[in-house]
């Protein structure tokens, strides 16, 4: 085989309705600008001092290690102890109002946890709700909501969904005639489910799990609340101390080695597990009869939707009111919300154009090239926000300054952030697109650049719109970038909340909460319009 050959097998792979090298060509310029920060941000660790190096092992360094891993191990935990079972009832049982609960058990999901941190402080802190409530008939102390045991419960409370949904469409793809065949085989109905089923759905916990570990580990806004230090908590601090120049991109560097380790083991876990049973849907999963325990069983699912709805929604609607709404000079203008949808909506648009070449070609070439670019897409959702926030406000003040603090860049760090939500949309689609339709449209004299426009194009058109949606709806509570770079004088939603949350006027809060609430709770349409929930 000719060297020639073997690069057309590298890049093409098997040859099937390869797209033309122009398309390689703009994929690899999107991978290439999605990691320019990350290449960044290692050149500004390297040249850090060695005090900076010095740091990295210090005490209180390795305490913040240690602190972040309880954090995600503990998480880890409480959200699969609410999500599995969560799934389980609304898919392998007879549960009562199951479309109900499976509706009820997502929506904590649209709650960023930041807005669930500080409404569970007033509601359960030293002078919250509960304890004005209890001091009358003379309890005066309660538990502390402050430090690991807060910041684990925000973090399960507002993250499970993400165990549960995961969860769910894997109870909902296993055969159901797998699990009568292990009845009849005398197993119990707990042994079914544990011989059976758990083999096929433990990699889309892992999946789940991983997804709530990364967003955990994104967040700097819940542990900054609940008063501990993880490593998202003194990057920010670290960030604003001029003291220690190139420690941040340093610890910034931990942080996103120890996402790689996250990353290897659910990999691992998901390769191991994918061994197990395989099976494929056939009709309706093999129900469990709750019998009695039917409305009984209906308690878990409400008690969950108490406290990571109930709380945080009464609180919000407690705090909006009360009378006044410029206590501080901190008057909530609805510009902020036309802010947020403004920018929103360019990196949707944004984002969704840059996916196309990486989503075509990784769906029509099987080659190394096409993978490997398409798992570069990917290297934004690892990176939390406000790493990328640090790393591109270095290349903005170092190369681009007249790009710092402007639009431009902050929908270019909202793109790379969120890019492969739009990418795993569309390449959905172009993998629903018949080929043949492409070819036959070829033998008619059209140029590829026509076929696409005509043909493939209008095809793809609902994943376009739900990867757009997905990217929208995030980009509207993401934090982290937004307070680093948003420009001088431009404020939105999220930005407002938290500069009203640091300087404790809480009630300001409550109106652009309950509006970035409600915007947010679309993802679930997007999520319910593409995805079969009902059993």
């Amino acid at each position: 085989m000719s060297v020639g050959n073997r690069i057309s097998e590298f890049v093409d792979g098997d040859g099937q309705d390869v797209p033309p090298y122009p398309v390689a060509i703009l994929a690899a310029f999107v991978a290439l600008l999605v990691v320019s920060p990350v290449v960044w941000l290692v050149v500004r660790a390297v040249s850090a001092p060695p005090a900076a190096f010095a740091l990295l092992t210090a005490p209180s360094t390795l305490q913040v290690l240690i602190n972040s891993i309880l954090v995600v191990v503990a998480v880890s935990v409480f959200s699969i102890v609410i999500g599995v079972p969560l799934a389980v009832l609304t898919v392998q049982t007879d549960l009562p109002f199951n479309r109900f609960w499976t509706v009820t058990a997502a929506l904590p999901l649209v709650i960023p946890e930041y807005i669930g941190a500080f409404a569970f402080t007033s509601a359960f802190g030293p002078h919250g709700d509960l304890a004005d409530l209890l001091a009358p008939i003379g309890i005066h102390s309660i538990p502390e909501i402050y430090g690991l045991q807060g910041t684990v419960l925000v973090f399960s409370l507002f993250t499970y969904p993400y165990v549960f949904l995961t969860t769910r469409a894997g109870l909902l793809s296993v055969d159901g005639t797998l699990i009568e065949s292990a009845r009849t085989l005398n197993h119990s109905k707990i042994g079914a489910l544990r011989s059976v089923v758990l083999p096929q759905v433990l990699p889309s916990i892992s999946v789940g799990v991983l997804l709530v570990v990364l967003d955990s580990l994104a967040d700097f806004g819940t542990p900054a609340i609940m008063h501990y230090n993880t490593f998202m908590r003194v990057i920010y601090v670290q960030y604003n101390n001029p003291s220690a120049p190139g420690f941040t991109a340093l610890l910034s560097l931990q942080l996103l080695a120890v996402v790689a380790v996250v990353l290897a083991l659910e990999s691992r876990v998901s390769g191991s597990a994918n061994t197990g049973i395989g099976g494929s849907a056939s009709g309706r999963p093999g129900q469990l009869r709750l019998g009695r325990w039917r409305w009984v069983a209906q308690l878990y699912p409400a008690v969950v939707a108490l406290f990571a709805l109930g709380v945080p929604l009464a609180i919000l609607v407690q705090w909006n009111q009360r009378t006044g709404n410029t206590y501080g000079g901190f008057t909530f203008h609805w510009t902020y919300a036309l802010n947020s949808v403004e920018v929103a909506t360019f990196a949707a648009i944004v984002a969704v154009v840059a996916a196309i070449p990486t989503a075509y070609y990784s769906a029509r070439s099987s080659s190394a090239v096409a993978t490997i670019l398409d798992r570069l897409s990917y290297v934004g959702y690892a990176v939390p926000g406000l790493v990328l926030g640090i790393a591109l406000v270095y290349v903005g003040v170092s190369f681009v300054p007249a790009l710092y603090q402007t639009l431009p860049l902050l929908v270019f760090a909202y793109v790379v952030r969120f890019l492969p939500q739009a990418v795993g949309a569309v390449r959905s689609s172009f993998l629903q697109v018949d080929p043949k339709l492409t070819e036959a449209a070829r033998t008619l004299e059209q140029s590829p650049l026509s076929v696409f426009r005509r043909v493939t194009l209008p095809l793809v058109a609902p994943g376009l719109a739900a990867g757009a949606a997905l990217v929208f709806l995030t980009t509207m509570k993401e934090l982290q970038a937004t307070i680093l770079l948003q420009p001088t004088d431009f404020r939105t939603l999220v930005t407002y909340i938290w500069m009203v949350q640091e300087n404790g006027y809480y009630s300001e809060a409550a109106v652009p909460a309950l509006v970035l609430v409600g915007v947010s709770a679309l993802s679930m349409l997007v999520i319910l319009a593409r995805e079969r929930y009902d059993v």
